[in-house]
């Protein structure tokens, strides 16, 4: 009856994790819809998008309430508990992920009638390609149990920084000669800003999965850091605070 039941446990945590795969994937495929609507200017496409995001938001629910269910009833420890955790946390940051490519469909709309400047089409469709790829790691990182892949996505997210600022820069450069008005230019910039922090949930991600492998956490380091200063903050105590008596 013991082992049936562990049976069942590991079954369930196999569940959530195929669930996270398949979320991920909805998400990668929102990354590059969304990016295909803008570009092509396709209202019809970038409102099929904003509409298909309730089966990514019920999905992230689902997994969530199953992982609440496991915590609640099998009292997880160690490994298995940092798993569901972590899988708590995946599914927040792919969901949220998915929500910042429903606002550039939303932008896309803004902009129906601004003509984008091929330098920045390039831009945003390196953007796309570097988020997208940047997400897909994570959920390998995920899948493989490989705490060195998600400590590399920290690293692997400065293509995206970098090609953000260089968009950032063509905007300004666009709005310059007059080529779009200040209305559109501040739109585009949105929409780069979401797609850098699409790479930054990616970056969240791999923090996440070290936490999962290793049971350790960025955040680990400022709180030894903290306690460190104020250990050092703290007055030596002088004979006089104990009296002998």
């Amino acid at each position: 009856m013991v082992d049936e039941h562990r049976m069942d446990f590991r079954e369930s945590l196999e569940r959530v994790r195929g669930d996270i795969v398949r979320l991920g994937a909805m998400t990668g495929e929102t990354i590059a819809r969304g990016t295909e609507a803008l570009l092509a200017k396709d209202l019809h496409a970038a409102q099929l998008l904003i509409d298909d995001d309730d089966e990514v938001d019920v999905l992230s629910l689902q997994i969530e309430e199953d992982c609440y269910r496991l915590l609640a009833l099998q009292n997880p420890v160690a490994s298995d508990l940092r798993f569901i955790i972590c899988s708590i946390r995946m599914s927040s940051e792919l969901e949220r992920s998915a929500d910042l490519m429903v606002n550039v469909c939303k932008a896309a709309r803004r902009l129906y009638d601004v003509e984008i400047d091929p330098k920045l089409r390039g831009l945003i469709s390196d953007m796309a390609r570097e988020a997208g790829y940047l997400t897909r790691k994570a959920i390998d990182s995920y899948t493989d149990s490989d705490a060195s892949l998600g400590s590399a996505l920290d690293d692997m997210d400065n293509r995206l920084d970098d090609l953000q600022v260089d968009y950032v820069e063509a905007i300004f450069q666009t709005h310059q000669a007059a080529a779009i008005e200040l209305r559109a230019a501040v739109q585009l910039a949105m929409i780069g800003r979401y797609y850098e922090r699409i790479g930054d949930h990616a970056v969240n991600m791999g923090e996440r999965v070290q936490y999962m492998v290793t049971g350790w956490l960025p955040e680990h380091t400022g709180v030894a850091r903290l306690d460190l200063r104020r250990r050092q903050k703290s007055p030596l105590e002088s004979p006089l605070d104990h009296p002998e008596t």
